[in-house]
């Protein structure tokens, strides 16, 4: 696998894969990791230590502060932009479309395959060394890093299902504002569901004619608002087209949340602490989640698993390191005390600047 120089610049690299799915089909997907220099990495000892990010859906990795957090607090750190997005998106395919949550898997398993890999080269302990279990796909010539598995909205509920569905995996999962639920309550999602179901079936690319609202991106991009450089073309401000069999895809994933995941490992769920999603501009959307209804979010957390914490964050817009200075510093230092409660994480590292 051939990595290249990423658009984020030094110390970013990007490699770009093909895995087929279990329907057969090609996807292309991009994974991105962060390799600081080495006199500011902080290795850890013992078994390898990864995290990999998934993005929101009309979205793609860009936050570079959030990689400096993993890498200070000694993770290897890499990010999936999925197919149909961002570094992944291609010439005549539908921005943002996935038919089936779980078609993101095969590419998920292929961005793990290429960490193991990558990290045993890097040097990181492996084997006896790493008083870790040999994998017996590979031979036992490497190990499986201890992975924790972090999702930001739609990658939140992509993140949620795979670590069900592939138990033994992951170590940790860390949800940042996962749309678990669609507003009000379950009521909505099963009458969505009933109105898209059909088109879904027979046109599932259709594009469904809802309101557009630009509002969230008006508080983060550098353009409007915001303080983040937003590459337009892989983050658009009004998102890609909603599309019926994507809709589809999302409120089958939620109803399998609804129903219990049965996730058996440490959950963090991050929210803001209050949602702003009216259909018209107002300035609490600058302090708020101007995407979910997080109290229904909050609640569906708790159908996750066995041992969830849910952190509700002061003013943090919908992607909570995306929001203000302050804001984001709260964040980080929660997102560090819940790691370090676990064992996962290094003292002394609490923010973004910290080993990076």
């Amino acid at each position: 696998m051939e990595w290249q120089p990423d658009i984020l610049g030094t110390g970013f690299e990007a490699c770009t894969f093909e895995a087929a799915g279990a329907d057969g089909v090609r996807r292309t997907a991009t994974l991105v990791r962060f390799r600081p220099a080495a006199e500011q990495a902080v290795l850890s000892p013992g078994p390898r230590r990864t995290v990999l990010f998934l993005h929101g859906w009309s979205d793609y990795f860009f936050n570079v502060d959030l990689a400096r957090f993993w890498a200070g607090n000694g993770y290897a750190f890499y990010a999936l932009d999925m197919h149909n997005h961002g570094r992944s998106l291609r010439p005549g395919t539908p921005g943002g479309y996935v038919g089936n949550l779980a078609d993101y898997d095969a590419e998920i398993d292929q961005a793990l395959a290429i960490i193991r890999a990558d990290t045993a080269q890097a040097g990181h302990p492996t084997g006896a060394d790493a008083g870790h279990t040999t994998d017996p796909v590979d031979g036992g010539d490497n190990t499986e890093p201890v992975l924790t598995l972090m999702g930001h909205s739609t990658g939140g509920l992509v993140a949620a299902l795979w670590v069900s569905s592939h138990p033994g995996r992951a170590s940790y999962l860390v949800l940042n504002s996962p749309w678990l639920e669609m507003h009000g309550s379950a009521l909505v999602r099963y009458a969505a569901s009933t109105m898209v179901g059909p088109v879904a079936r027979f046109r599932p690319e259709a594009v469904l004619r809802l309101p557009e609202r630009g509002f969230y991106w008006r508080t983060i991009s550098k353009s409007a608002d915001g303080e983040w450089a937003l590459d337009d073309k892989f983050r658009p401000p009004m998102a890609f087209p909603l599309r019926a069999g994507w809709l589809s895809a999302i409120l089958a994933g939620q109803a399998k949340v609804a129903r219990g995941l049965e996730i058996d490992i440490p959950i963090l769920v991050m929210l803001s602490r209050g949602s702003a999603t009216g259909p018209f501009w107002s300035e609490e959307m600058r302090r708020s989640d101007a995407v979910l209804d997080v109290n229904i979010i909050a609640l569906r957390a708790l159908t996750l698993g066995r041992s969830i914490t849910v952190e509700r964050v002061e003013g943090a817009l919908h992607d909570v390191f995306l929001s203000p200075a302050k804001v984001r510093e709260d964040a980080y230092a929660r997102l560090s005390r819940w790691l370090r409660g676990y064992g996962a994480s290094d003292p002394g590292h609490t923010g973004p600047g910290h080993g990076a």
